[in-house]
């Protein structure tokens, strides 16, 4: 299952499998945020999801699809963050080992959060390249299976059992907005929005500083040629092939944002809302206050896709919004 594109069947079977031990987050609104907006917003608060991140979804639907010889085996994959911490934490509830290749200079708290839920670390140089290698190489030395971060198409399934809830909890929506990175929550989302809300348009908010997205779909193939410059630290990754694909098929638009937007939005959801949500959250509620024009008067649901903060590089990460945040 995981080489072939996924369709909603999938996802279906995804949030049976995964529903005993993922938790179904609520949908949050401020009236606050609404009136900065001026559209009516939807949060799908996947920030206190387990693991705090919809990532737990998608590692949870691999980790439980697997048979008891393979699962017997573990499994293995690269990870800056949270797709560590969540295939580390559903490997845990299988009791299975989990191994996960991390590149230099991830985020603290998030290479703990790794190592807390009971994965060995390996660590890789900051490149895709040296991810990969040191993943294919552990893989060979272990027989664990490997659960790409956004690519496996069981992982994309469950992601988009974020959106079945969302749509399902709020189904007259207009817009749906999630992050752009890899592609894995974006095209889960696409599978459920196009089958449970056709006319609803999809979204994706991607850093200015990491916009292969955005060149991918001006140019109708992946465009890979770039260097991530984005405090989005889980948004870093490149859009991979499945995930162009259904995307595209989609009818997707990229937004793009600056990392100053992003700040100013990552704050406004601390103070108004009192939710704690990373930089690669907030970016889908920055796209909207970037564009008004398309999302007045709608309503709008939005991915809250994780709360990872490193509490650490606060003072430096405010400092990128200016005065006006």
């Amino acid at each position: 299952m995981h080489a072939a594109l996924p369709g909603f069947h999938d996802v279906l079977d995804a949030a049976a499998r995964i529903a005993a031990h993922a938790h179904a987050t609520p949908v949050l609104c401020s009236r606050t945020l609404d009136a900065a907006a001026d559209a009516h917003l939807h949060f799908k608060a996947e920030h206190l999801q387990r693991a705090g991140a919809f990532k737990f979804r998608g590692a949870c639907n691999a980790v439980f699809t697997l048979d008891e010889a393979t699962a017997a085996r573990g499994v293995v994959t690269h990870s800056s963050g949270n797709h560590g911490a969540a295939l580390a934490l559903a490997a845990r509830l299988r009791g299975i080992a989990c191994h996960v290749v991390i590149p230099e200079g991830a985020v603290r708290a998030k290479r703990e959060a790794i190592a807390h839920y009971g994965a060995q670390l390996h660590p890789c140089a900051p490149t895709i390249a040296a991810r990969e290698a040191a993943c294919a190489r552990v893989q060979a030395e272990t027989g664990a299976t490997a659960v790409h971060p956004y690519t496996d198409a069981r992982v994309i399934a469950g992601q988009g059992t974020a959106a079945l809830e969302l749509l399902h909890a709020v189904p007259d929506l207009d817009a749906v907005v999630v992050p752009l990175g890899g592609g894995g929550l974006a095209a889960g989302t696409a599978l459920a929005v196009r089958a449970l809300a056709p006319t609803c348009a999809l979204f994706l908010a991607e850093p200015e500083g990491a916009a292969d997205g955005a060149r991918s779909f001006a140019r109708g193939a992946l465009d890979h040629d770039f260097v991530p410059d984005t405090v989005c630290d889980g948004l870093r990754g490149t859009l991979g092939a499945p995930n162009f694909a259904l995307l595209r098929a989609s009818g997707a638009r990229v937004l793009t944002v600056d990392d100053a937007r992003t700040v100013a939005a990552m704050r406004l959801l601390w103070t108004r809302s009192k939710q704690l949500v990373e930089p690669s959250s907030a970016i889908a509620l920055a796209a909207v206050l970037a564009h008004p024009a398309l999302f007045a008067g709608r309503r709008v649901g939005i991915v809250l896709s994780g709360g990872n903060v490193d509490l650490d590089a606060l003072p430096a990460l405010f400092a990128i919004a200016g005065d006006g945040a």
